[in-house]
């Protein structure tokens, strides 16, 4: 049984003009929740939609994760599943998703306190993953990743109904300038950007690999850089950037020869979970955006 669309304050792929909509959530709900992240941090995170923590990772923990990055990686090329989801010129695996419950230890990482807690801190309730996954980008042939905001395409093909929600991407390795680090506009996440263009049918099977609707136009993205600018941090491996479902976001192809793999859990606050689909005929498929 589908569970009964909400009213759409955050309208987009239903029109053929583009419009910059003022956020209507809070950025930060629980700054009263005691736990890991300081008053500071969490000032931060609400003004710039982001949090950047170096060596949040001790190196015995990063060792563990990179072991399993890698057995999955190994375990998983030429893989037909549906959970693996490979470059849009080749084989290579770009992404695994549903790694929370593929692995015991991926699984052990999204319960860890100083994770769980935080996600508290910073929505205000009680958590869970909306979605999981790595990201790999191999030195010489990891493609990029397109401006977006998450939440436009969680809000229009899945039917997440508030911006409720952050990304945490735990640098599995080094991250450095040039090998394709997640870009930022700080300050971003109080627009969100409606899109045009209707949701093709199973989206999802072509915008995991490359994606061409939910893209924000470039007049859109060159008002929201000249406004509040592009930062990219990065760091060593076992940092985590914390990010708002809604700030603009994208990385470069990595052509060094040094790859650039990071895992990505998306904490998503009980008080919102998913309806129908905002803008799309059906909701994606569980691996990519839990329901439970």
């Amino acid at each position: 049984m589908s569970i009964t669309k909400m009213t759409d304050v955050y309208p987009t792929r239903t029109g053929t003009e583009v419009k910059i909509i003022q956020r209507q959530d809070p950025v930060v709900y629980g700054k009263d929740k005691k736990g890991p992240l300081s008053v500071e941090q969490l000032d931060f995170f609400e003004k710039n939609g982001y949090l950047f923590l170096e060596n949040y990772f001790t190196p015995q923990e990063v060792e563990e994760l990179q072991q399993e990055m890698n057995r999955m990686l190994e375990a998983n090329r030429g893989s037909s599943a549906s959970e693996v989801i490979l470059e849009p010129d080749g084989d290579d695996v770009r992404s695994i998703f549903a790694v929370h419950q593929s692995s015991s230890v991926f699984e052990a990482l999204y319960k860890k306190p100083k994770l769980n807690e935080a996600a508290r801190q910073i929505l205000g309730s009680e958590v869970y993953i909306h979605q999981s996954r790595i990201n790999f980008k191999p030195g010489f042939a990891g493609k990029e990743f397109y401006w977006h905001s998450d939440f436009e395409t969680w809000h229009a093909e899945d039917g997440m109904p508030r911006m409720r929600a952050f990304s945490c991407s735990i640098a599995l390795t080094d991250n450095y300038p040039f090998n394709g680090p997640l870009m930022v506009m700080p300050g971003s996440h109080q627009k969100f950007v409606s899109c045009i263009g209707e949701t093709p049918d199973d989206h999802y099977k072509h915008s995991l690999r490359k994606q061409e609707y939910g893209v924000p136009d470039h007049d859109s993205l060159t008002m929201l850089a000249e406004q509040y600018g592009i930062e990219t941090p990065v760091g060593k491996a076992g940092s985590i950037l914390l990010f708002d479902c809604n700030i603009m976001h994208g990385s470069n192809s990595n052509i060094s020869p040094y790859p650039r793999s990071n895992i990505f859990m998306v904490f998503n606050s009980v008080e919102n979970k998913l309806t129908d689909p905002f803008a799309a005929a059906k909701p994606r498929p569980e691996f990519i955006a839990h329901r439970s």
